[in-house]
């Protein structure tokens, strides 16, 4: 059975909103879009690189599989370290709004009942399903169990307010802290194991 395993960049104060580009995700009127490129170094580049690499495919949600979708195919040169893994995997997308076929190259729509198409991902073979991003996709995959494993880079940045990781379901969730390492930058990288 493969594993299913958040990969999220968060503030401090649990914000994963719009973290690389100001127009990102300016939903909701967030205005602080961009707060995580300067907290990148050498070990940060290599985590993210390790991640999508290391990953059998890969699970979106909808807002995520389309900032996506515009922007990997395409990508500059520099950025093909991660372009290759993202455009050839398997991209599993949870959406009750887009319709198939997804226009990106190996996607497949999850449609309606996302925790039982997540069940049967994760009986089959293969290399580990990576959520990148997501966050409404993460609390639903957390409330039904289906979270193995939740690996963050937690930079030293407050925003105030945002689309945050974990919701205010009230649930009650203890994690298990598997490894952690502090950047140059003062960030933390930390990869903890759920219940699930």
């Amino acid at each position: 059975m493969r594993k299913v395993i958040a990969n999220e960049w968060m503030t401090l104060d649990g914000v994963v909103q719009s973290p690389s580009y100001p127009d990102e995700d300016a939903s909701g009127g967030f205005a602080h879009g961009g707060w995580h490129a300067r907290y990148f170094d050498e070990l940060s580049m290599r985590w993210v690189v390790e991640n999508v690499r290391g990953a059998g495919g890969y699970l979106l949600g909808r807002g995520t599989y389309e900032i996506f979708a515009a922007h990997w195919p395409t990508a500059p040169q520099e950025q093909q370290v991660l372009a290759e893994p993202l455009n050839a995997l398997p991209k599993y997308v949870a959406s009750m709004t887009l319709a198939a076929p997804l226009l990106w190259q190996n996607s497949t729509l999850l449609g309606g009942d996302v925790a039982s198409a997540v069940r049967a991902l994760k009986a089959e073979q293969g290399g580990d399903l990576h959520v990148i991003g997501s966050p409404g996709l993460v609390q639903s995959l957390l409330a039904f169990d289906l979270l193995d494993e939740v690996r963050v880079m937690i930079d030293p940045v407050l925003v105030g307010g945002g689309k945050r990781l974990f919701g205010r379901d009230g649930a009650h969730r203890t994690l298990r802290l598997l490894d952690s390492q502090v950047t140059s930058t003062g960030a933390i990288i930390a990869r903890y194991a759920t219940g699930g």
